[in-house]
């Protein structure tokens, strides 16, 4: 093909071997079975360099820092290259691919996360078909999105949540269809690519840990929970509410400890604890309650990209009112804002 890429070797079961104890990462062994694979020797496919991660990482141990580690690599790599592949353990591939859109910007080549539930060492797998058909994608399509390649769907990375724990098509974007399948061949939804923006030129936003969390609503939640969960140092939350953006509306209570943490600048992003749709937080007074106590829509944000994309806000030297107004704001296809009428 004339394309090379670049494989960021994370960790992650896809490159695991046998242990008595059971999988286990294992310096150099990923690259001992590419070299073992005569498809990667096929002239269809594209010449690759991969870089292995020191120590390798179990996804569960990912971090902040780590995001910051690979985006710095692409970057360094970035002219260099065709595209780009990422291999990831599935634990938090969804968190790190909903992270580095906002990390990459003005990206101009494809950058694609893929995994898998099996590792490659076994005869029956789905890593070598994620990991060929990553490569293919990575290497053929000129497209500026982070994405995640998995069970057969290319999926935007911001957009993608993780539904099986140990299924082969293991990861859904339930808000955006895919940007592609792999059946027969591959084929690309052009209609949903992003399109380049800037001159080309990859700029890296730098990405530093920030005091966030996530709070799930349940019935019976106590207002000292709540307030616990929003006291110092918080800087901002994640709220997962009911359905369309609903919450307890007649708990004076618990959105008093809401209404001082919003006074106090913490930021509260209301996402549905519901797979599929949207917040819509004058729906119902449940949900008018919350917002009237400072909370902002996060709209059809996952919980990982609302997460992601706060954590990089706040990384940023920017005024409180900026970070809602951007939190609120689409930055790298992540969210869809509701239309008029």
């Amino acid at each position: 093909m004339g394309k090379k890429i670049y494989i960021a070797y994370t960790g992650g079961t896809i490159g695991m071997r046998h242990h008595r104890e059971g999988y286990e990462p294992a310096p150099g062994y990923l690259q001992e079975l590419m070299r073992q694979m005569p498809e990667l020797a096929n002239p269809e496919m594209p010449g690759y360099a991969i870089q292995e991660y020191t120590p390798l990482i179990d996804s569960s141990d990912m971090h902040p820092r780590n995001w910051m580690a690979i985006a710095r690599d692409i970057a360094a790599n970035y002219d260099r290259y065709d595209g780009f592949v990422i291999l990831h353990g599935t634990d938090t591939m969804a968190y790190t691919a909903s992270a580095l859109p906002f990390m990459l910007r003005g990206l101009g080549k494809p950058v694609i996360l893929t995994g898998g539930q099996i590792p490659l060492c076994e005869v029956r797998n789905d890593s070598r078909e994620n990991l060929i058909t990553a490569m293919l994608i990575a290497a053929r399509y000129r497209m500026p999105e982070v994405a995640l390649f998995f069970g057969n769907k290319l999926l935007r990375g911001n957009r993608a949540v993780k539904v099986s724990a140990d299924g082969f098509a293991a990861f859904d974007s339930p808000n955006l269809p895919p940007l592609g399948r792999a059946g027969l061949g591959i084929h690309i939804d052009w209609d949903l690519i992003l399109p380049i923006t800037g001159n080309g030129g990859l700029n890296l936003i730098e990405v530093t840990s920030a005091p966030v969390g996530v709070l799930r609503l349940f019935p019976g939640i106590s207002a000292d929970i709540v307030a616990n969960l929003l006291a110092p140092p918080i800087r901002g939350v994640v709220l997962e509410t009911y359905g369309v953006g609903n919450g307890p509306s007649s708990d004076g209570d618990l959105l008093e400890a809401i209404r001082a943490a919003s006074r106090r600048g913490v930021l509260i992003v209301n996402c549905t604890q519901c797979l599929q749709g949207r917040v819509r937080m004058g729906a119902y007074a449940t949900g008018a309650a919350l917002e009237k106590a400072g909370v902002i829509s996060g709209f059809d944000l996952t919980t990982e990209a609302a997460l992601a994309k706060m954590i990089c806000l706040f990384s940023r030297n920017l005024s409180q009112e900026r970070i809602i107004d951007l939190m609120q704001t689409p930055l790298a296809g992540e969210m869809t804002l509701p239309t008029a009428g």
